[in-house]
C-alpha cells in the first residue's frame, strides 16, 4: 500500500515543480526517507506526516485511485480534476486546453496509423 501512495506523493510532488530536498525540508525528513517513501522501500509512516503530505498534496481521498493505478493513470486523474476546476471558474480556458489536447492525440494518432 504505501509503495502506491509513494508514487502518488513523487507525482503530485513533481506536478507542483518541488524537488526531493526541498520537500523533504518541508516536511521535516530526511530526503533519504522520502525517496525511500516514494519508491516503496519504507514500511512505514507516521500519521503526522500523512497529515503533512495531505495539506501539501491533497493525496486523500485515496479512493479516487485504485492500488492498480500507474504513474500515467494518477496523472490523468489529476489533471481531469484540475480540468473540472478550471472549467468552474474559466471555461473558455478548459475547453481550449481539453480542446488543444483532444486535437493533439488526434494528430498523433492518424499520423502514426499512416506510416
Amino acid at each position: 500500500m504505501l509503495q502506491h501512495i509513494g508514487e502518488r506523493i513523487r507525482v503530485l510532488r513533481k506536478q507542483k515543480g518541488i524537488s526531493l530536498n526541498a520537500f523533504a525540508e518541508r516536511l521535516n525528513v530526511s530526503p533519504a526517507y522520502l525517496s525511500n517513501l516514494e519508491t516503496g522501500k519504507t514500511d512505514t509512516i507516521q500519521l503526522s506526516l500523512l497529515e503533512k503530505l495531505q495539506e501539501e498534496l491533497s493525496l486523500l481521498p485515496v479512493e479516487t485511485t485504485h492500488s492498480s493505478d500507474s504513474e500515467f493513470d494518477i496523472r490523468i486523474q489529476h489533471v481531469m480534476k484540475q480540468l473540472k476546476e478550471l472549467e468552474q471558474k474559466h471555461p473558455e480556458v478548459a475547453d481550449y486546453l481539453l480542446s488543444t489536447l483532444e486535437r493533439g492525440v488526434h494528430l498523433f494518432l492518424n499520423e502514426n496509423s499512416t506510416r
